[in-house]
């Protein structure tokens, strides 16, 4: 009783009550931040990450702008019933060129972190023009304006170039090809020499299966490269540091 006692001047006196909250949560804090001075990288490099192609990457962006995020997750979580369903739990190293990142914290929809090559182009044109004709008890919007919107690579240099600015590595090969990657992955009968060189895995195709490139095209290359980098049959995790 007499400890209780004590700790009830604590919390009737604002003061001492202010004081030692301060100090427990900068403890709480010092023990979580300062280990993180001596580590020389918080993620673990993982072989076969490469930064998104032109295309994919303003796929990402319309994947964000029409908010897919608010109810698609990109996070598999290390635990059996989300393994056994998406696919190898989800890795850090998978988001890190990601600005920002697609974790998400809602599922109305499935976690989408492995989704690339699951369905067919088509299957993803179809989801897009009406999603319940394929997923009957969906209630995703459509987005059939997408296949009708039509882009250019107008801009894509400078897009490239500010995700340089933030860390990922595109070289001034990748930004000086950008206009022409963006256009030849949108097209089954281009060189794709210079793109895989550039992006090792990119898949290249028509992918809503229309003339042009549109909104639909790049979307669907991001979706379907999502997964498909790491090759985990041969991953080994590094142990904890």
């Amino acid at each position: 009783m007499a400890i209780l006692d004590k700790h009830k001047i604590i919390e009737t006196n604002a003061t001492l009550l202010l004081i030692f909250s301060f100090l427990v949560v900068t403890v709480g804090g010092l023990v979580q931040i300062v280990p993180l001075f001596y580590l020389e990288n918080t993620i673990e490099e993982v072989e076969g990450m490469r930064p998104y192609s032109p295309l994919e990457l303003t796929g990402r962006d319309i994947y964000v702008r029409e908010g897919c995020y608010v109810c698609h997750s990109q996070m598999i979580r290390p635990m059996r019933d989300e393994v056994e369903r998406y696919g190898h739990y989800s890795l850090a190293a998978e988001s890190m060129y990601d600005h920002p990142f697609q974790w998400g914290s809602k599922r109305t929809g499935p976690d989408l972190a492995r989704v690339g090559g699951r369905y067919s182009d088509a299957w993803h044109v179809d989801h897009f023009r009406d999603p319940q004709s394929v997923v009957p008890e969906s209630v995703m919007p459509k987005y059939d304006y997408l296949e009708r919107t039509m882009i250019t690579p107008e801009h894509i240099e400078d897009l490239l170039a500010t995700h340089r600015t933030v860390g990922v590595p595109y070289t001034d090969e990748m930004i000086e090809n950008a206009a022409a990657d963006f256009t030849a992955q949108a097209d089954p009968n281009a060189d794709h020499e210079g793109l895989l060189a550039r992006y090792p895995k990119a898949q290249a195709r028509n992918f809503d299966g229309q003339p042009g490139i549109s909104e639909a095209d790049a979307l669907i290359a991001y979706m379907q490269m999502l997964g498909t980098l790491v090759d985990f049959s041969t991953f080994e995790p590094v142990d904890s540091r």
